[in-house]
């Protein structure tokens, strides 16, 4: 028997510049396993077409007029869809990546990466997996260590097992799964294992949120 062709990952397209959105549209107008199903000019209008249309990720640029990309974040990941978001964003220059994490982003796309990753870091998001790239994960730490303490240490981790530790320090500092199981000479299902032990323990929505804690337990060296 032959299997179902699974259904296109369904994506709305969130920025305030229409160029952007029509340069998107059209590249994947042309690929079968992803469709645009809405276009969205401010973060107000993100936020109702999530709840009406119900896309499996919102492609969503951080710098919009009024309700910025950060607070329809919040509001869309806060909310019952079970809908990824990914930020759009030029990291160089961009002040609110930390803020977009903590508001519940699975990843970041950068304006000017090749369409073929784009594409295929909607597809990572839409499968529930978190997108955060080795060399974005060392720039927002670094961007993390020079901000100055704006409110008291979070609370102490819970518990956890010593290779547990070392699996959240790896992830901290943005190594793939694949990457893990080779730093601790171990199988890949079994980094996978230890990633969905921490997500459960540490009570994380995903990689991204681990990798907010380890920086913020003082896990992960800032100085690279």
């Amino acid at each position: 028997m032959s299997g179902e062709v699974p259904a296109p990952v369904r994506v709305l397209l969130a920025d305030d510049q229409p160029l952007v959105r029509t340069a998107l549209r059209m590249v994947i107008a042309d690929i079968e396993d992803i469709e645009v199903v809405g276009e969205a000019g401010t973060g107000d209008e993100a936020v109702r077409l999530t709840t009406e249309l119900a896309p499996d990720v919102v492609v969503m640029d951080i710098r919009m007029p009024g309700t910025d990309g950060i607070e329809a974040t919040r509001r869309i990941t806060g909310g019952p869809a079970a809908t990824h978001v990914l930020m759009l964003t030029t990291f160089d220059d961009d002040a609110y990546v930390y803020g977009a994490l903590r508001a519940g982003a699975a990843g970041f796309l950068v304006k000017d990466m090749a369409l073929d990753d784009i594409l295929a870091a909607v597809r990572v998001v839409a499968a529930g997996d978190a997108l955060l790239a080795p060399g974005v994960t060392r720039r927002l730490i670094r961007e993390f260590a020079n901000r100055p303490a704006a409110a008291p240490p979070p609370p102490p981790l819970p518990a956890i097992t010593d290779r547990e530790r070392e699996v959240l320090v790896l992830v901290g500092s943005g190594l793939s799964n694949a990457e893990i199981a080779e730093r601790l000479v171990i199988s890949v299902a079994t980094a996978k294992t230890y990633l969905t032990r921490l997500l459960a323990k540490l009570g994380a929505r995903d990689r991204v949120q681990l990798v907010i804690m380890a920086y913020e337990a003082g896990l992960v060296s800032t100085s690279r």
